[in-house]
């Protein structure tokens, strides 16, 4: 059982490194190409958030073991949302622009709603998984279109420097980084699944690890964004995430491999739809997250965890 442990941690290590620096790649090359600064930040950016659930879904969905695949999702949602703004809230008082929730913030909740549904009816199809990746299309084309008008910060894309004698470097880069990836997540989810056959896990459990594991780059970049002040970062991040995780993550998995969901069940389902609720409104509320409901999303991390047990 030791070499599985030591196949999740080295699998995760890798797993966010890589796919940190294929977001860094792309995002090189798309500047090098003189693409917009607005795509970049929308759309290359915004879906790296996702790269490390997009692995481990993808591959899991692959091995037949869709329950795994979608329990990674459910488990990533609801650690952004609660483990990720919770601890943000605690490290300082997260302040969230109306227009930020108003848009961004009911897209998300629209994204997580919709993965619900599908996930309700204890199954999830290929027809399932066109919807959500259909939506998908739509949720980008509507970031795209707010992210014109918007006033975010682009300090961090500003800071990424690209040379165009480097784009063939950078290329090579990329597709290291990709294939990493996927090796990354094939020998986590080996890891995951051989330790939980060994004691018995769920496969809420093991969706618990996969799940929490891949949101650790939303974490630090949670933590970085609250040291240096940047608290529209930091929402922007977890909204982002979500609703790449409920309609790409979902409908890519229930492409390759569509199957029953019913190990998941009603309990985790609503805590995923309440979650993002339940932060939706603390943020609405003065327009700012505060240490005490950062605490009290927390505790519906621990919520999750027991329920997961």
């Amino acid at each position: 059982m030791w070499l599985d442990i030591v196949r999740i941690v080295a699998g995760l290590v890798i797993l966010i490194v890589a796919a940190d620096r294929l977001v860094l790649s792309a995002v090189r090359i798309a500047k090098v190409l003189s693409v917009s600064s607005v795509v970049i930040g929308a759309v290359i950016v915004g879906f790296g958030t996702s790269v490390p659930e997009f692995a481990v879904s993808a591959v899991a969905a692959g091995d037949g073991n869709i329950e795994l695949a979608l329990s990674n999702v459910v488990a990533s949602n609801i650690a952004n949302v609660t483990l990720v703004l919770g601890v943000g809230g605690l490290l300082v008082a997260l302040t969230c622009r109306y227009r930020v929730i108003q848009r961004e913030g009911l897209l998300m909740l629209g994204s997580v709603l919709l993965l619900a549904v599908i996930l309700f009816s204890g199954s999830i199809s290929r027809i399932g998984g066109a919807i959500l990746l259909a939506a998908m299309g739509g949720a980008l084309l509507l970031l795209l279109r707010w992210s014109k008008t918007s006033d975010a910060p682009e300090s961090e894309l500003e800071a990424i420097v690209a040379e165009p004698s480097r784009v063939r470097v950078e290329v090579l880069y990329g597709v290291a980084a990709l294939v990493a990836t996927v090796i990354a997540s094939q020998v986590l989810l080996t890891g995951v699944q051989n330790v939980g056959r060994e004691i018995g896990l769920s496969v809420l459990f093991m969706g618990l690890i996969t799940g929490v594991g891949t949101s650790l780059p939303e974490l630090s970049a949670t933590i970085a964004s609250a040291r240096r002040g940047e608290t529209d970062l930091i929402l922007g991040n977890v909204l982002g995430s979500n609703t790449f995780n409920s309609l790409g993550v979902a409908g890519l998995a229930a492409m390759i491999g569509p199957g029953s969901t019913e190990a998941i069940g009603l309990p985790l389902i609503a805590l995923m739809v309440g979650s993002a609720l339940v932060a939706g409104v603390f943020a609405f509320t003065q327009q700012k997250i505060s240490r005490v409901e950062g605490l009290a999303l927390l505790a519906g991390f621990g919520v999750y965890v027991f329920l997961s047990i």
